[in-house]
């Protein structure tokens, strides 16, 4: 049997009995290595870039979401609003109730809730009643003050 270096030099070497002829290296056969496991990172790469997208798009919705309400409850604060200008003051009991549902959805800040619990006692007079006065010049006052403050709030 013969090995593999030994039948490479037969079939290379000249048979013309110039078989003392030392083989070159480049004729050497070496030994074939395993493939090489490569470093892939890609797959990471992807799901970090879903991932990133993901989050970026629920960042962009949700600013996007807070936006809309800010815009949303500014209008219904302006709405709220026109229905404090549009109390008819002729039937107290049903203007009573209707100001202070109105009035307490616009109290949002430090000065209109202190100005609403100052108006609030004031127009409990007319709510809880069958018969009622019409509205005195004071609760009028304090009722035309809040919507004033209300009026430059918002």
């Amino acid at each position: 049997m013969l090995d593999s270096n030994q039948t490479l030099e037969k079939l290379v070497m000249p048979q013309g009995g110039q078989g003392n002829i030392a083989p070159s290296p480049a004729l050497e056969l070496k030994d074939i290595k395993p493939l090489l496991e490569i470093p892939d990172n890609s797959y990471y790469i992807y799901w970090g870039l879903i991932i990133f997208g993901v989050i970026l798009a629920v960042a962009i919705l949700f600013f996007v979401v807070k936006k809309y309400l800010e815009i949303r409850r500014e209008n219904l604060a302006r709405k709220y609003l026109a229905q404090l200008h549009s109390i008819d003051w002729q039937n107290a009991k049903e203007s009573a109730y209707k100001a202070t549902h109105y009035a307490r959805l616009l109290a949002t800040d430090d000065r209109r809730k202190e100005l609403f619990e100052q108006l609030a006692p004031m127009l409990d007079r007319y709510k809880y009643k069958k018969e009622v006065d019409s509205v005195d010049e004071d609760t009028l006052k304090q009722f035309n003050l809040y919507v004033q403050v209300a009026d430059e709030s918002v």
